[in-house]
């Protein structure tokens, strides 16, 4: 018996496009998505810049060292979007040229600079890629700020908090009449058919309830707070069980940004630390997330 060759095929160039053209519909619908380029040297890691309408400001103190209506998401693989700043929308006078360099094999050699207003210095405070490597996006004549060393950041009027807001996330808060119960310590610390339900893209649903469908003799009011791009500021109080007294085990938002404003007042727990929540019954599985290892 003869056994029969294979035809030969000529083997095509790899396409380093994120997606095809005919399967463009897959995916968040931007057509510049379908001309995105992988690195050579990293198949799989993208980095794109997208422009956004927003007037974006960053201050120190009370003077504002950047405001411009022309910047850039820079959305990377593996990273939180950030900022980038025209050169000519920064106020360069303020930068001092630091000693500060560190490499990325994404992007190239950062140029670090500090602030100094007159009033504030700090330190390390920018940075700049003044010769991208080949594959990163035309972002040479930009500019970027480290967040914490900001005093703040707004969109148009309203502050924004920790970090650039992706463009591919969502937030949806929407009203439940399904009964969620909440368990701590063998104890039912909230009872409710009246809460909000919070979908946010990569995290775990989050279970926003009334104060008067908790057990509120438990709670004390928390000094810490936490910042949300997505929700705004939060309060928080301990709870104390017979058991045990939780730190930091419930949270809220007095005033939540506009599109979180169906949370307002709500208090949620920390299901990764609670017993178990029951929805309809029916508990609902834990999802590691950073709060598990006790990070908020």
């Amino acid at each position: 018996m003869i056994a029969r060759q294979r035809p030969m095929i000529k083997e095509e160039k790899r396409e380093t496009t994120i997606r095809k053209p005919h399967l463009r519909g897959r995916g968040p619908h931007f057509p510049l998505l379908d001309t995105i380029v992988q690195y050579e040297f990293e198949p799989g890691y993208v980095a794109f810049t997208m422009p956004t309408q927003k007037r974006l400001r960053v201050q120190v103190g009370s003077m504002t060292v950047a405001d411009t209506v022309n910047a850039l998401v820079f959305y990377e693989s593996d990273h939180l979007p950030v900022y980038y700043f025209p050169i000519s929308d920064v106020r360069e006078e303020f930068l001092l040229p630091s000693k500060t360099t560190t490499e990325d094999p994404f992007k190239g050699i950062a140029t670090h600079y500090s602030l100094n207003t007159g009033i504030t210095l700090v330190e390390d405070a920018a940075w700049r890629y003044l010769d991208p490597v080949k594959g990163c996006p035309p972002i040479s004549d930009y500019m970027s700020f480290t967040w914490s060393k900001m005093g703040h950041w707004f969109e148009e009027d309203e502050e924004i908090f920790v970090h650039a807001r992706d463009p591919f996330r969502r937030v949806d808060c929407l009203p439940s009449s399904r009964r969620v119960q909440v368990i701590l310590d063998g104890e039912q610390v909230a009872d409710s058919c009246r809460g909000v339900f919070l979908f946010e893209t990569g995290h775990p649903v989050r279970h926003y309830l009334p104060i008067a469908d908790t057990r509120l003799d438990m709670f004390a009011p928390s000094r810490y707070i936490s910042r949300c791009p997505y929700k705004g500021i939060s309060n928080y109080y301990h709870v104390t069980t017979k058991a045990k007294r939780h730190e930091n085990l419930v949270w809220y938002y007095p005033e939540p940004v506009h599109e979180a404003e169906r949370i307002k007042g709500l208090v949620c727990f920390h299901h990764e630390l609670v017993d178990k929540i029951l929805v309809d019954g029916v508990e609902i599985p834990k999802e590691a997330t950073a709060a598990s290892s006790g990070y908020f």
